[in-house]
């Protein structure tokens, strides 16, 4: 009989060897699309409790454990892991917006463009955006809900914070192409960044996924809100379960290159963070929608993989530069297996609108 630590130590080599033979690019897209829907089987049969009882209790424990810690970690890692790397690269793998988050596809024949623009519009429409306001867009990334509210509400002035000098200088020189002069980008650190400014709408598009301690947060963003204000928020999760993206697995790389620090909340995690806000409406949107975004950035990505390769070898280095592309591409297949899995009925996108309490 085979003792427990003798299976993990056999675990952890065959998930180095698998982890080597994806540094050299070796194994094939199906494989890695099966490997990934295991994982995912294994990630749900951690995730799902024998009963509710036990199910909620999980969920509050997780609650109060965000309490005890701090607005984000690993904050620094998070930012070198996507938004420094030229904006060259995105240019060639998101779509002409940008966006880079889940994408609404209206019917089978939108493309990503289309998706884009459908799901800002959703964002406009849920979040009640009308001219003449003040919008807050926290993690803006490169602008793509800024710069579309600029252009669409000629009377709004918007303000975009990121925490990437490369995001700010791209959404600065839109402007400049586009004529807009109300649109600013401040470059600042979320969770340590303080003002005296309120606004009428602020919106923030998957960035509480790589948050900790909502309580603190939501209490900061409650004080740039007007009386009347409203907060929409968006962010991708798991219907029933939240959990850490942590780094102690061998196999668990997307974590370490990927999202250091980050968290997936559960659908309903927000409710329990309503002390400074109070929830107007609250909406899901099928993983579907983002695993037909994912798989779109892979087709351009391998679309493109000859004035990609250029520019992982400048950011990365010649002898990383296929494991890199591996890396990227390994990181689309699995962002879309996951919000595929179960008909997209299991990982999906929530949508929260909050008036200020």
């Amino acid at each position: 009989m085979v003792s427990a630590s003798a299976a993990e130590r056999a675990y952890g080599a065959a998930a180095r060897s698998a982890l080597a033979a994806l540094e050299h690019n070796l194994i094939p897209d199906a494989v890695t699309r099966r490997l990934t829907r295991l994982l995912l089987a294994q990630r749900l049969r951690h995730g799902y409790l024998p009963s509710a009882p036990l199910q909620l209790q999980q969920l509050l424990h997780f609650v109060h454990s965000l309490q005890e810690m701090p607005i984000a970690i690993e904050t620094d890692k998070a930012k070198a892991q996507h938004y420094e790397l030229p904006t060259t690269f995105f240019k060639l793998v998101l779509g002409r917006n940008l966006k880079y988050s889940s994408c609404y596809f209206p019917n089978e024949s939108s493309t990503l463009e289309d998706a884009e623009v459908a799901m800002m519009e959703l964002y406009c429409e849920r979040a009640k955006v009308q001219d003449g306001q003040s919008i807050l867009d926290v993690g803006c990334g490169w602008g793509s809900l800024s710069l579309h509210i600029a252009k669409k509400y000629k009377n709004c002035s918007v303000t975009g914070i990121c925490n990437s000098t490369t995001q700010k200088a791209f959404i600065d020189e839109q402007c400049r192409e586009n004529e807009l002069s109300n649109v600013e980008i401040i470059v600042a650190d979320i969770s340590k960044f303080e003002m005296e400014r309120s606004f009428d709408r602020i919106i923030s598009i998957e960035m509480f996924e790589h948050m900790k301690n909502y309580k603190s947060l939501l209490k900061k963003i409650s004080k740039w809100m007007k009386e009347d204000s409203l907060l929409f928020v968006h962010y991708f999760c798991h219907k029933t379960f939240a959990y850490h993206f942590e780094d102690n697995n061998d196999d668990d790389w997307i974590t370490r290159y990927f999202f250091t620090g980050g968290t997936m909340p559960s659908a309903n995690l927000l409710l329990y963070f309503q002390e400074d806000v109070s929830v107007v409406n609250h909406w899901l949107v099928s993983g579907t929608h983002y695993a037909r975004t994912s798989e779109g950035w892979l087709k351009r990505m391998d679309r493109n993989i000859t004035s990609i390769r250029p520019i992982f070898e400048e950011t990365y280095g010649n002898e990383s530069t296929t494991k890199w592309i591996a890396y990227w591409r390994t990181f689309f297949i699995a962002v879309a297996e996951l919000f595929a899995y179960n008909n997209g009925d299991e990982w999906m996108v929530a949508h929260y609108l909050f008036r200020k309490k």
